[in-house]
């Protein structure tokens, strides 16, 4: 059984997703929190196993919601519901530590298939919807203060093999594991172990933070 923390301002938006959810034999809805701080505090109470984390609420926001939940190492992930093309803070949202977002309007099954995904430990966002999302809003990563000096290796990146460090970067530019096996004629199991391989030596929590990753160390740069 999957449980899910609802959190979202808007009432019927909860309704909503609780009706959804319930239809389900594997899913079950444990609370519902209006604003970031009620969010912290149920998670603490009921250790959901994923959060529908909306990112505009009154007093603390989904954003820094997210990143305290994450900070404390619980095993709840954090799934962020918005409103793709009008929310600019979404990119924010997974530098936080959300393991993936979703539009408010997409499909049931979608919903629930991210859901899912998102307590198997899976990435819910489409490698190319992830790309879309880094770029439109690449504009927060921080810009090196000298151009013209060659960068520092980032530690992160250090233990990577050159494969390993291939891999992580063809992640960043959205191709899916599939796209990898047969583009660097590698069996799809293995493409599965180096990647996980990367995400234990880079710390990052799953695909959607390893692209982040890619992009905060300039392996890879926006389109």
């Amino acid at each position: 059984m999957t449980t899910v923390l609802i959190a979202d301002d808007q009432p019927m938006q909860r309704f909503g997703f609780r009706m959804l959810l319930e239809s389900q034999d594997d899913m079950t809805v444990v609370g519902e929190a209006s604003n970031g701080t009620e969010a912290i505090r149920l998670v603490d109470r009921h250790h959901p196993d994923v959060v529908l984390m909306d990112i505009r609420m009154p007093g603390l926001d989904g954003i820094e919601a997210t990143r305290r939940i994450v900070t404390t190492g619980a095993r709840t992930r954090i799934l962020i519901v918005t409103t793709f093309d009008l929310d600019e803070y979404a990119y924010e949202g997974l530098r936080a530590g959300a393991s993936g977002f979703l539009v408010k309007d997409a499909q049931p099954e979608e919903l629930l298939a991210g859901i899912r995904a998102v307590a198997s430990g899976d990435a819910v966002v489409a490698p190319s919807l992830t790309r879309r999302l880094l770029d439109a809003y690449i504009q927060h990563l921080p810009q090196p203060t000298t151009p013209s000096a060659p960068p520092e290796e980032d530690p992160r990146l250090t233990s990577l093999t050159e494969r390993e460090r291939e891999i992580l970067t063809v992640v960043g530019q959205g191709w899916t594991n599939t796209e990898i096996a047969e583009r660097l004629h590698l069996a799809e199991s293995t493409v599965k172990t180096h990647i996980g391989r990367i995400l234990a030596k880079t710390g990052a929590r799953d695909r959607v933070q390893a692209v982040i990753l890619a992009y905060d160390t300039q392996l890879v740069a926006p389109a």
